[in-house]
């Protein structure tokens, strides 16, 4: 009886701490959107944009010093300004509000000062992690940023890729992909989806080349290259691969409810093999110190990865297909996107809920806040069940294989 009296719950003392932890949350959470929406306003308002501007004009393209006076002025001008800047209002709030967990985003904000100050009375780029000059080693990174995914900001498109430490503003304000001057190449570009498509990139300025097996049902029109290729030909195209940014693999066959093996064969040269040495051919083109920053494949693998489509072969060669983009994304050549669509009205699927144009807003949306799986669809149980299945087969995956 004394012990369970020894142990009883102090609730004022529990509620503190949590009242405490979620305040501390809250202000790490604003410190971030502070930070980087001070960035973003810095590209869209003129006076500010005179001091960040030397923060961009002190590194060239492989992020080596231009001088190291200029790099002592963006330090001062720029990242001393910024921090200091966000330790003030901080306080400002902590002191207003008197929440204690709130100066847990004021500590927070003074670690980018300190740094800064350090980096500018030393002279040394040594705490500058997402300036380090040389090549780029790694894919931009989904859940932090990188220095590939900072690159992008000062040689891929200033006014996008805001980010500075997590990439939450840059989801929020649609600006952690940007297809802006890109060349994207786009197979079964003659369908409703890649039709639907090539106007979604064109209103985001991007080039596409578009590849068809059918290139007569293509209409010309401006921004748009059309290239004509054949199936099981897929390696003439590496020529004219190398200078694509963007592939997205869209083609595809649905043979319905077809068993023959003239069926099986069909459906998995068109569905898997097919995009799967297209995915090979463009890998080989992820060469060179910045490419692994501005080159992507993207997958229509669609619903059919976990949700039946009434059509067994279609199922199977899809599904097939997405286990094996899940295994090739652990080598990380370049960044791969899933194009998980449900049932849109087209040539495959004349009772489609959904339009093409529908789906690709939906997938344009979704990239340019860098989604890597884009789920596109009205079922909801394909957004509970694939982030499942898709993580239990990548996990599988990592133990189980190795690369060479």
């Amino acid at each position: 009886m004394k012990l369970a009296e020894s142990l009883t719950i102090d609730w004022i003392l529990v509620n503190s701490c949590l009242q405490f932890a979620a305040w501390g949350l809250f202000s790490l959470l604003l410190a971030e959107i502070l930070r980087d929406s001070y960035h973003a306003l810095c590209h869209q308002v003129t006076w500010l944009a005179k001091w960040h501007n030397k923060h961009h004009a002190a590194y060239r393209r492989d992020l080596s010093l231009v001088s190291q006076k200029a790099y002592l002025d963006s330090q001062l001008y720029h990242d001393i300004l910024e921090s200091s800047l966000l330790v003030l209002i901080l306080t400002v709030l902590a002191l207003f509000a008197q929440q204690w967990g709130l100066w847990l985003g004021v500590v927070y904000a003074v670690t980018f000062l300190y740094g800064a100050s350090g980096r500018y009375f030393q002279g040394t780029i040594d705490t500058d992690y997402n300036h380090l000059p040389g090549p780029l080693q790694t894919i931009p990174s989904v859940w932090w940023v990188n220095r590939t995914y900072h690159w992008r900001h000062h040689f891929d498109d200033v006014n996008a890729y805001y980010s500075g430490v997590f990439p939450l503003v840059d989801k929020i304000l649609g600006t952690g992909l940007s297809v802006k001057g890109k060349t994207v190449a786009l197979t079964g570009a003659s369908g409703a989806l890649g039709q639907a498509l090539v106007a979604q990139l064109l209103k985001h300025n991007a080039t596409v080349v578009a590849l068809s097996t059918n290139p007569d049902k293509i209409q010309p029109q401006a921004g748009v290259k059309v290239l004509a290729w054949e199936l099981g030909n897929e390696a003439e195209l590496q020529a004219r691969l190398e200078k694509v940014d963007i592939l997205i693999i869209n083609h595809g066959v649905n043979v319905y409810s077809d068993r023959t093996s003239a069926a099986i064969q069909n459906s998995y040269e068109v569905n898997t093999f097919s995009a799967l040495r297209l995915i090979d051919i463009f890998s080989a083109t992820v060469t060179g110190p910045f490419a692994k920053a501005t080159k992507e494949i993207w997958v229509n693998t669609s619903e059919a990865e976990v949700s039946p489509a009434l059509s067994p072969l279609y199922e199977l060669s899809k599904r097939a297909l997405g286990d094996m983009i899940t295994l090739k994304r652990l080598d990380q050549v370049c960044v791969i996107r899933k194009l998980i669509l449900g049932p849109f009205k087209s040539q495959l699927n004349p009772y489609g809920v959904m339009s093409a144009s529908q789906v690709a807003r939906g997938i344009l949306f979704l990239a340019n806040r860098d989604f890597r799986n884009i789920i596109v669809t009205i079922n909801p149980l394909t957004y509970l069940l694939f982030p499942i299945k898709e993580f239990s087969n990548w996990l599988y995956y990592r133990v189980f294989s190795k690369a060479d």
